[in-house]
């Protein structure tokens, strides 16, 4: 009996060792683990859980410095370090009182990367939908300064702490499962600035735009109808707020250089709403993060086949230019040369991709010599029946690598539209069409599906527009 109880007693004690030990050791959201990149150059946030009213100490080796503060009475902390210039690996001890180290930490510059399916495409593609080239460029990705974190797909009523996801390393494994978009962006601007790049992916296939705003973001659009706070059993993912309370709000604050965006097919049917909450999106994550007007990029819809119901898509495209010139740091690329009639995600992901990078490179890292952006219609002149039009973004003028511009249409004052000729001229583009004796206005690559054949001198695509301003046919 005697023998019994002092076993049992020893069984006790090792529990509540064991017990005492779990609970005294930091806990962290998952995006702080191994492999982490940290934005360089800047006071980077961390954060997690310890020990309720402990002192948690966080000692990081880039420059030997120590940190502390003091838990509240739940046990949640939060701190900034300092980073340097990009480099490492480096290593983050934490503890209060069981030590917690992160290994092969990288500083360098880090981007969220969201939106939805074609964002979220993986390298590998779509069952039956290819990315282009990916199998050499999988085969070529093994890279110690690139690191990639996918969030796992989640909503929430309320926002959360934490989300499911980890930082891999970039060798071909993980990048045959990642973000093509993201992957293609991150790997330009590691060749071009020599620094290390962190992507975080977090996206989620046809969805819209409202689940990715906050609730006080929505509160902005009297139309958008903010969910019950009550138990809900399969919480659609189009619900308004339940993504950012699910894949973005556990990263709210985590140091970022900014953000890319790749989504708009599922909000096709209403431009004018999606115009205001393009801004409002990327004004409401400027606000939660708190670090001023980080720079945000995002990707023109492809031209598509929608079939004959609903509203041309080229109204969003529209919407989403405008959009791109609203507000400061923000900046569109333009993918009219790649759409694909029959398939919503473009295989050529790699175009896109670079035409963010370009944009990031240019207007964010402030590199000379690179252009960025997509020539945009600045005049409409009419003499005698022929349509001149001028361009900003086109200093070494247009062209259509030879071919005849098909994608011009001219409407009188009856709002019949035309085919038209149009022709490169010395200061811009000359149209006409012997259906349209006076023309008032011009639409160019004005549909669902149309493959753009006008560009810059660099290779950049004009948008989808038009100069007048009638109300679309539903």
């Amino acid at each position: 009996m005697k023998q019994t109880t002092l076993s049992m007693i020893a069984v006790l004690l090792v529990m509540l060792l064991t017990v005492s030990q779990a609970f005294a050791e930091v806990h962290l959201p998952a995006v702080f683990c191994d492999n982490m990149v940290l934005q360089q150059q800047t006071d980077a946030a961390i954060w997690g859980k310890a020990n309720k009213n402990s002192t948690v100490k966080v000692f990081t080796s880039w420059n030997n410095k120590s940190y502390s503060t003091k838990a509240s009475s739940d046990g949640s902390w939060r701190l900034k370090v300092a980073t340097p210039n990009a480099g490492g690996p480096y290593e983050i001890n934490i503890s209060d009182d069981k030590a917690l180290k992160l290994k092969n930490v990288l500083i360098g510059e880090v981007w969220i990367c969201s939106g939805q399916s074609n964002m979220e495409m993986p390298m590998k593609g779509f069952r039956n939908q290819p990315i282009t080239g990916s199998s050499d460029a999988v085969a070529l990705s093994a890279n110690p300064n690139i690191r990639l974190f996918t969030v796992k797909r989640a909503t929430s009523l309320e926002p959360l702490d934490n989300f499911t996801g980890d930082w891999k390393a970039c060798v071909p494994e993980n990048v045959y499962e990642f973000s093509a978009t993201a992957y293609y962006f991150g790997l330009m601007l590691n060749k071009a600035l020599d620094v290390p790049i962190g992507l975080i992916n977090t996206s989620w296939g046809g969805t819209r735009i409202e689940p990715w705003i906050s609730e006080m973001g929505c509160k902005n659009f009297d139309w958008v109808k903010l969910p019950e706070k009550k138990p809900v059993e399969n919480l659609s993912p189009q619900t308004p707020t339940v993504l950012f309370n699910a894949m973005i709000n556990p990263i709210v604050g985590y140091g970022i250089r900014g953000g890319i965006w790749y989504q708009g097919e599922s909000n096709r049917n209403e431009p004018k709403e999606y115009q205001k909450l393009m801004t409002g999106l990327i004004e409401n994550w400027r606000s939660v993060w708190g670090i001023g007007e980080f720079p945000f990029y995002f990707v023109q819809i492809a031209p598509f086949d929608y079939g004959p119901t609903g509203l041309n898509s080229a109204y969003l495209r529209e919407a989403q230019l405008k959009a791109s010139t609203a507000i400061k740091n923000i900046g569109m690329a333009c993918i009219m040369d790649i759409g694909e009639k029959d398939c919503i995600h473009p295989a050529n992901k790699e175009a896109g991709s670079k035409r963010l990078a370009l944009l990031a490179l240019s207007q964010t890292y402030g590199m000379k010599g690179i252009t960025c952006l997509s020539p945009v219609m600045k005049e409409m002149k009419v003499t005698e029946g022929v349509v001149k039009l001028t361009f900003d973004n086109a200093s070494n003028g247009l062209t259509s690598y030879g071919k005849e511009l098909s994608c011009f249409e001219l409407a009188g004052a009856n709002k019949r539209f035309f085919p038209a000729r149009a022709f490169i001229t010395g200061t811009g583009i000359t149209v006409f069409s012997p259906s349209v004796a006076e023309p008032v206005a011009v639409r160019y690559a004005f549909k669902d599906f149309i493959a753009g054949d006008l560009f810059s001198t660099d290779g950049l695509p004009v948008s989808s527009f038009r100069t007048d301003e009638w109300e679309p046919e539903k």
